[in-house]
């Protein structure tokens, strides 16, 4: 993969029916959608629906380790129970919804419209450099083969069991959602781990958290939880280093209202070492690398 830029930009399709479904099918057994009329949300399913809810905000983060998310369009019956369950969700990541009405009993049209919007967008806007596609349908190959024609990199996420074979084949990337998700919850945990000072150095008082306009915490835990997400999302070489300008750059687009000045610190660096128990920071002249420390053994 190249190297990214702060020029990347990134379009994201979701074909949320068929990733609810196969998250759905992949947790209770295949068919279970089916057979269970999971679509409806009945008392009987909606313990399940939770089980296989799906992280939509991890899926948008791990987007946007590729660059600028751009767009964001997900394709669905929304009039379905069991897809108005995520309304907060969609709202919240300010998603662009497209409604589709089944056309038949058993397809929504959701691969057809999906395609044709990509290629509008990719001509009506060319600075796009990178596709991710959200869905596990074999009826997606024609459509990433074509993104990779027009010179985009075309990233795909699907669920294990749920996702063609040849589809991951179309796609210069692919990560099954359960990796994903494993993402969030390896920051959470890592945040969640007690600072450690370094050999000589007091322990430095954890600033009181903050809370923005979103309800998301930019100070204390949150702001740690921030910065951890973001290295694990920019490491790119093996040892697990990540550039600090990178990992900045993330923390941003994950979370807009990052500011470490606000946090009462002079830079971003000064930000960093007070996470000094949880990252670790190397300094070659003028550039910083960051890593995440090995978490302690208990």
């Amino acid at each position: 993969m190249p190297e990214l830029t702060d020029t990347d930009r990134v379009a994201v399709y979701i074909d949320f029916d068929n990733i609810v479904i196969s998250r759905f099918d992949q947790l209770h057994g295949d068919g279970s959608w089916r057979k269970t009329n999971a679509w409806k949300a009945g008392p009987a399913v909606v313990k399940k629906l939770d089980e296989a809810r799906v992280d939509v905000g991890a899926i948008l983060d791990y987007a946007s380790s590729f660059g600028t998310v751009a767009v964001t369009r997900a394709y669905a019956d929304w009039s379905v129970a069991a897809n108005a369950r995520y309304k907060d969700q969609l709202v919240d990541r300010a998603i662009d919804l497209t409604q589709l009405f089944p056309a038949s009993g058993t397809k929504n049209g959701a691969d057809i419209r999906l395609s044709v919007d990509v290629l509008e967008d990719l001509f009506r806007l060319p600075d796009i450099t990178h596709v991710v596609i959200v869905a596990g349908d074999s009826d997606y190959i024609a459509l990433a083969q074509r993104c990779r024609r027009l010179g985009r990199v075309v990233v795909g996420i699907g669920v294990v069991g749920g996702t063609s074979r040849a589809l991951i084949s179309a796609c210069d990337e692919f990560e099954y959602y359960d990796e994903v998700v494993q993402e969030e919850e390896r920051a959470t945990r890592a945040a969640d781990e007690p600072e450690v000072a370094e050999p000589g150095k007091a322990d430095a008082a954890p600033e009181p958290a903050e809370t923005g306009a979103a309800g998301q915490a930019i100070g204390g835990p949150g702001a740690s939880k921030l910065l951890i997400k973001a290295i694990g999302l920019t490491a790119k070489d093996a040892d697990g280093w990540s550039n600090a300008s990178a990992v900045k750059t993330q923390m941003k687009r994950l979370n807009p209202q990052f500011a470490e000045k606000t946090l009462g610190f002079d830079s971003f660096t000064e930000f960093v070492k007070s996470r000094s128990g949880q990252v670790e920071l190397r300094e070659e002249g003028q550039q910083r690398f960051l890593r995440l420390r090995a978490p302690k053994r208990k």
